[in-house]
């Protein structure tokens, strides 16, 4: 709860000191003294934006501060702790704003920004305004209020993260579905180049064993004389081959070895040499018999070849790496393949969130509806106790199942209401008289109020429009508020402000050349007073105290 004020050059605020204690408070004043300066400055505590004309005439800055008493459990305290800013049971909101419109905040000491501030701000205080029931005809508004009323957080962030969940699923499916089309020209091109390649099918090292051939058979009459020619140097030759000298010197060397033992390791060598050359020209012989000279299959190794050469050409890489550049591409082909396996796992994936998300909104829906029921009894009852005797409230909730998804789920929420027999139900925005608006504004407000976790509730002249035996209906309300939660209200009701536990009085003050606004406690005496006035205008006649006295006992 709220439990101290300070406003420094605040506007027409001066100085400005206010404790604050538990159950109702009204404040009251002069038109125009400024009852709503407090709202205005905790507002600024609460992020609101820094005006430079909020800083008071001839001050160099102006200063907000508010303390509130936070539970050890309680929202305020966790997010506390999570920002790391957390001092106990306290919180402490400052502000301050210089004449150039700067301005800087801190909670507990702790520099902040005023994102921080706004974040907080819902977990400590929750302020109705006067022109709560312009927003009230806002469906977008009245979707806020039953779903603050039914407090299904769970089930809110659950369709809340559901949606997020279908919503990124549906963007991934979307991106590869970009790709795809941007890809289709690629996988067509593969196709055509995976296709060519597995037909012509040239195998691992074909291409050089296809060169060492086409070699051979170009060549084959060359390698056959050159052959030729060595086989009958070497052995077949009529005069003076290699093996008919050297078994001649063979032949004179081992009849000198029993002379001279030292020649027997050069015959052993002649010997060797001998059987080698033997060796040598069977191999020739070999050799002759396999030389192929088929000028046909020259012809079919040129053409593959051929063939080949102008592959690598195409793809830009070397004849010998067209097998590597054909796995390649066929890697490529089968990723682009697997791509659009993928982009059916996607759309799988994307109908599975939008049936998880429809659900969930379902099971919205119908917690909804159950609080719309309660919601719409409660606020016709309020309506009946505000002068609105035979008044009728229904909160329509209609679930649309092909509705456009949004991460509040599919329901068109509207109010509808009739204040008069046998008017039909027609929409809030339609109702006509401000002043019949202006109470089940009222009604709503103080009964979704009740529902809700925040411990301090400001209500900013609610009850403009209401009178008489209305206006105590509404400080009847209010003050029962009071006794589960810190209210304090701005108004100009007596009937109102008799109601409350406390009461403070607004006064604007001038020398002449500065204006000051100040807010004092009041005693009961000092309300009998202030009652009187509000009763009777400036004029304060015993009469106007009596009944002043009657409102405060009442």
């Amino acid at each position: 709860m709220l439990t101290q004020l300070h406003i420094r050059n605040f506007a027409v605020v001066k100085t400005l000191d206010i404790e604050f204690e538990q159950g109702m408070t009204a404040i009251t004043g002069e038109t125009g003294a400024g009852k709503s300066i407090a709202l205005d400055a905790l507002g600024l505590c609460l992020g609101d934006r820094a005006d430079a004309d909020s800083v008071r005439a001839g001050a160099e800055k102006s200063e907000v501060s508010a303390c509130f008493h936070v539970q050890a459990d309680s929202p305020a305290q966790q997010w506390l702790i999570e920002q790391e800013v957390a001092a106990e049971d306290e919180c402490v909101l400052r502000r301050v704003v210089t004449r150039e419109g700067r301005s800087k905040a801190w909670i507990n000491g702790h520099p902040v920004t005023a994102a921080q501030l706004k974040s907080i701000g819902p977990w400590l205080v929750n302020i109705h305004g006067q022109h709560e029931h312009q927003l009230l005809t806002r469906e977008e508004h009245q979707l806020k209020l039953l779903d603050n009323y039914a407090r299904h957080n769970q089930l809110t962030q659950a369709v809340a993260a559901k949606y997020e969940h279908w919503y990124q699923q549906r963007k991934a499916l979307r991106q590869a579905e970009q790709q795809q089309e941007e890809l289709a020209a690629r996988r067509e091109l593969l196709q055509y180049q995976v296709q060519e390649l597995d037909e012509f099918a040239l195998a691992e090292d074909e291409f050089e064993t296809l060169e060492e051939q086409h070699k051979r058979l170009a060549n084959s009459q060359s390698l056959r004389e050159e052959s030729s020619f060595a086989l009958n140097a070497l052995f077949e030759g009529e005069h003076n081959n290699a093996f008919s000298l050297i078994q001649n010197a063979l032949e004179r060397l081992r009849e000198q070895v029993e002379l001279d033992p030292q020649l027997q390791s050069t015959v052993d060598l002649l010997t060797e040499s001998s059987v080698q050359v033997e060796e040598v020209a069977r191999e020739l012989r070999n050799y002759q018999d396999n030389i192929d000279n088929d000028p046909e299959r020259l012809v079919i190794v040129e053409q593959r070849m051929t063939q080949a050469l102008q592959l690598a050409r195409k793809h830009q890489v070397e004849p010998a790496k067209l097998t590597q550049k054909h796995q390649t591409l066929n890697a490529e082909l089968s990723a682009l393949a697997d791509a659009q396996e993928q982009n059916d796992v996607l759309a799988e994936q994307v109908q599975q969130a939008a049936a998880a998300y429809r659900e969930q909104a379902l099971q919205l829906s119908k917690s909804r509806t159950k609080a719309a029921q309660e919601l719409s009894d409660k606020i016709a009852a309020s309506m009946q106790q505000l002068n609105m005797p035979h008044g009728r409230f229904v909160i329509s909730v209609e679930h649309r199942v092909d509705a456009p998804a949004t991460r509040h789920g599919t329901d068109a929420i509207q109010f509808l209401v009739t204040a008069n027999p046998g008017q039909p139900l027609q929409p809030l925005a339609k109702i006509a008289s401000g002043g019949e608006l202006s109470r089940i504004s009222l009604a709503v407000q103080v009964i979704t109020a009740a529902q809700q976790t925040t411990p301090t509730l400001m209500f900013d002249e609610v009850d403009v429009g209401v009178s008489g035996p209305t206006a105590a209906t509404v400080g009847k309300l209010l003050r029962q508020l009071g006794s589960t939660a810190q209210v304090i209200c701005v108004t100009h009701l007596p009937q109102v402000a008799a109601k409350a536990h406390q009461q403070m009085m607004v006064a604007k003050q001038t020398d002449g050349s500065e204006t000051t606004t100040t807010m004092t406690p009041l005693t009961n005496s000092d309300r009998v007073i202030e009652l009187a006035r509000l009763l009777g205008g400036d004029k304060v006649t015993d009469t106007t105290k009596a009944n002043a006295e009657e409102l405060l006992a009442g």
